[in-house]
């Protein structure tokens, strides 16, 4: 069997290296790959971006399945067009993508199914749009309406801070089609986790949960990232808050696309903030939705999976995911980023990578912002490697991580120190 996974960053990565596992798999395409995709066993870049190359690739080399990864090409309808082509591929079409691609239909569809979120209001004025800020008062959220790879959203505490946000979204044209609109959100506590499920526009199926760390500094300050690591499971998530989730979130929101015209298939991620109390008096709202695999928590998720998933995809492809199980690492998996000088403002790039840590069963680097280039490995983007461990504690995988980044060198490399940290005892965060 061959497969076709779209990416490039760390996410597709941890995701063709696992599909690699089959023993049934001959070969999968990473298009178009990284520099750790390209001397992974098993996995083949592939240097073809264009979905119409895609496509005619898929059917020369006769590829089982086609797994998307990122928002992009989500949003820009590939996966509509491999189904014009007769070709089974999973992820959501162009009008489900719109989940993500738009914050403002992401915002007007929870509140006409009745799913918990924060308040809200869409500006494409920025003068209206700093006037409801000075009504509303800091802090507050700014989020640009389109796709912004993970830098279109600002948690201002200060009025100043919130206007500049608006003049580099709605002013400068930075964020180009991405920031024409952005909608302020009221400000929510709590602590944050991601709950991703595979669908298949009838049926879920859960993942492991995992909770991510959005600032680039320790103790949750600096700037919002793409997200600067990621732990599995999250012990907030119990099982009585995971069926609630599931009831309140996720299921009205499959079914709500479904009364709206539109089946649902593919991964769904929803970012939530999860309020104080018990597990019964805890507020659970959707801070945003994602239609593709959350990164980091891939990496750290992967690393626990020990089903077969290329199983568990041909039942999400034939519509019978109700079916579908995956077996779980018992152990803790954790993942730490290691981000380019300058990131996430203006990431340095061709910074070679001299050292990494060598893969083993329970560490791996994934890579995301890497290429080789005269047989040396460099830095091509923001997020370059997400070093990633398993251990029986969070405490134990957060050593190990730390331990092989000692042993993973480049220039002007930077990391948060405390990833993990909300699952420690206080005494050891």
């Amino acid at each position: 069997m061959k497969l076709l996974v779209i990416g490039s960053g760390g996410r597709e990565h941890a995701l063709a290296w696992k599909l690699s596992h089959s023993p049934r798999v001959e070969k999968v395409y990473v298009a178009p790959g990284n520099g750790g995709t390209s001397q992974t066993p098993l996995l083949h870049n592939l240097d073809i971006q264009d979905t119409d190359a895609l496509i005619a690739f898929a059917r020369q080399e006769k590829i089982a399945f086609t797994v998307v990864g990122p928002e992009a090409p989500l949003a820009a309808g590939m996966v509509d067009a491999f189904r014009a082509a007769d070709l089974r591929i999973f992820g959501p079409t162009r009008a489900a993508a719109q989940l993500e691609s738009s914050k403002d239909f992401a915002k007007a569809f929870m509140l006409r199914h009745g799913i918990q979120t924060a308040a809200y209001e869409t500006f494409s004025d920025p003068l209206l749009a700093k006037a409801y800020i000075a009504r509303h008062g800091a802090p507050i959220v700014i989020k640009a309406d389109g796709l912004a790879a993970g830098k279109g959203v600002v948690v201002a505490q200060t009025l100043d801070e919130a206007e500049q946000a608006i003049d580099h979204m709605l002013g400068d044209g930075k964020l180009g089609e991405a920031g024409a609109r952005v909608v302020i959100e009221a400000f929510l506590e709590g602590e944050e986790a991601s709950f991703i499920v595979m669908c298949d526009g009838q049926h879920v199926l859960a993942l492991a949960t995992s909770q991510d760390h959005k600032r680039l500094c320790d103790n949750d300050q600096g700037p919002n990232t793409g997200g600067m690591g990621a732990y599995s499971p999250a012990p907030i998530i119990t099982p009585a808050l995971h069926n609630r989730i599931m009831r309140e979130i996720i299921l009205p929101t499959v079914q709500g696309m479904r009364r709206d015209g539109i089946l649902y298939t593919g991964f769904l991620y929803a970012g939530l903030m999860i309020g104080p109390g018990t597990d019964s008096q805890r507020t659970i709202k959707a801070l945003e939705f994602n239609c593709r695999l959350g990164d980091p928590e891939t990496q750290p998720i992967m690393m626990r999976v020990k089903s077969d998933l290329t199983a568990v995809f041909e039942h999400a492809l034939s519509g019978t995911l109700d079916q579908a199980e995956i077996e779980w690492d018992r152990r803790t998996a954790l993942g730490v980023v290691l981000a380019a000088h300058g990131y996430p403002g203006a990431p340095r790039q061709n910074d070679p990578i001299s050292q990494l840590a060598p893969d083993t069963d329970t560490c791996m680097t994934f890579h995301a912002g890497t290429t080789y280039r005269d047989n040396q490995l460099i830095t091509s983007g923001g997020r370059v490697l997400c070093v990633t461990t398993l251990a029986d504690s969070v405490l134990r995988a957060q050593q190990a991580a730390y331990e092989a980044i000692s042993h993973t060198q480049f220039e002007g490399r930077q990391y948060r120190n405390d990833i993990g940290w909300r699952a420690l005892p206080s005494s050891k965060a």
